[in-house]
C-alpha cells in the first residue's frame, strides 16, 4: 500500500485489523522510490495508492506515478479508481452556490498571475474553486477583498471558505470577504488544515 503518509493510513488500518505493508509516497519521494514501485508492480504485487484526505491525484503527488506508470508499463498494469472525498466536489456540496459549471484552479501561484488569472475566471460568471494552504488564508482574503471586491461590489457574488472537509474539525464559513476576514482574524487558532475557497463571480 503505497500512503502519503504511512502513520496516518495506519490508524485506518488498524481500526480493521489490517496488517497490509505500507510505503510512503508523497512529494518528496525520489526516483529510486518509484523505481521499487515500478518493480513492485512488475513482479505481479497489487497496489494501492491512498492519500490522508480526499481523492488520490487531484491536486497530489499521485498523478506523476499514475502517469509514468501509463506511459512506462502501457497495458501491463491496470490502474483501477476507487475514489474518496475529494474536497473540492464536498466543498460545492455544501457551498449553496451554483455548481452545474465551475473551474477548479488547484493551488493559486504565489504571486506572479494570481490577479490576472483571479480576475479572469470570475468575470466568466462560473463558481471558482481552488485550494489553499493555512499560511496564506488570510493574505488570500485580503487580496481578493483588495483586488476584486466584496460581495457588495460587482465582481464576487457569493463566497465560501471550508476547512478540514470530511474531518473531525470540519467547518465552513460562508458570508462576505469582509466577514470571513473578521472571523478568521477573531479566532486565529481555526487557521490550520486544508482549506477549500469557493467563490461565485458575477
Amino acid at each position: 500500500m503505497l500512503c502519503e503518509d504511512t502513520r496516518v493510513t495506519k490508524k485506518l488500518l488498524d481500526k480493521y485489523e489490517i496488517k497490509t505493508p505500507t510505503i510512503s509516497y508523497h512529494t518528496f519521494s525520489g526516483q529510486s522510490k518509484t523505481d521499487k514501485i515500478f518493480t513492485l508492480l512488475q513482479q505481479g504485487k497489487n497496489l494501492a495508492l491512498v492519500s490522508d484526505a480526499g481523492t488520490p491525484t487531484i491536486s497530489d503527488p499521485g498523478f506523476q506515478l499514475v502517469s509514468e506508470i501509463r506511459e512506462k508499463l502501457k497495458n501491463e498494469i491496470k490502474i483501477i479508481p476507487i475514489p474518496g472525498p475529494a474536497a473540492l466536489i464536498t466543498a460545492l456540496s455544501i457551498s449553496g452556490l451554483v455548481a452545474d459549471q465551475f473551474l477548479f484552479l488547484g493551488f493559486l501561484p504565489h504571486k506572479k498571475g494570481k490577479q490576472t488569472l483571479l480576475k479572469e475566471v470570475l468575470s466568466s460568471g462560473r463558481t471558482v474553486v481552488f485550494y489553499e494552504s493555512p499560511h496564506r488564508v488570510l493574505k488570500t482574503l485580503e487580496f481578493l477583498q483588495k483586488q476584486l471586491g466584496d460581495e457588495k461590489q460587482a465582481k464576487i457574488k457569493k463566497i465560501v471558505v471550508a476547512r478540514e472537509l470530511t474531518k473531525i474539525y470540519e467547518e465552513i464559513v460562508s458570508g462576505s470577504i469582509t466577514e470571513i476576514i473578521n472571523f478568521f482574524s477573531q479566532f486565529p487558532a481555526k487557521i490550520k488544515g486544508e482549506f477549500v475557497f469557493v467563490i461565485q463571480g458575477k
